[in-house]
């Protein structure tokens, strides 16, 4: 997948702006695809550029002037050729996994750290995902929503985001207890930890 994809679907559910378009990922596309601020105005010029997307000046009093975008035919017209293009599936690439293979031969205290870092990192984003998924829904409970609710996209790629962090959280905290209890067991044997 590249980043026209991503933010071509960020773009389905409205007008938005750079900016605006930034907390989107920030909130919601951020599951699945991570991008900084510059490189969305970077796509954003190019699929202008290709017509895939269309912009429009909106004049504001009291603050600088701002373009808003939408997606064109053309954009939904690419979106249906990604689509309809077997995914590849995904693959983890994660620097603290290399450290946790390496724990039997380096100091577990700072992979521990990490790893307590980590877990903290994941509780957040649990919050953020179960709050975005409440403000989705409404008043609506999940299975009306997921039956009847819309927009069902983001809330099944939040869904997953949810998911995905849930998991990461378990084997952060757990992975961090064991090599702690570990680590305490070797010091009582009188093993470096």
């Amino acid at each position: 997948m590249a980043l026209r994809h991503a933010v071509l679907a960020a773009l389905l559910d409205g007008e938005y702006s750079g900016y605006q378009l930034a907390k989107i990922f920030d909130l919601s596309v951020s599951n699945f695809w991570h991008a900084v601020p510059q490189q969305l105005y970077s796509e954003l010029s190019r699929l202008e550029t290709e017509g895939l997307i269309s912009g429009r000046q909106i004049i504001q009093h009291d603050r600088p002037n701002k373009r808003v975008y939408t997606v064109t035919r053309a954009g939904l017209d690419e979106l249906e050729r990604f689509a309809a293009t077997p995914a590849k599936p995904g693959i983890i690439r994660e620097n603290l996994l290399a450290m946790v293979q390496a724990v039997d031969h380096i100091s577990a205290a700072s992979v521990i750290a990490q790893l307590e870092d980590r877990a903290v990192a994941s509780a957040a984003k649990i919050e953020v995902f179960e709050h975005t998924m409440k403000h989705l829904r409404g008043d609506m409970d999940e299975q009306t929503f997921l039956r009847t609710g819309s927009p069902v996209g983001p809330y099944l790629t939040c869904m997953r985001g949810l998911r995905f962090e849930q998991e990461n959280y378990e084997w952060f905290t757990s992975t961090a207890r064991l090599l702690r209890t570990r680590a305490g067991d070797h010091a009582e044997d009188g093993e470096p930890t």
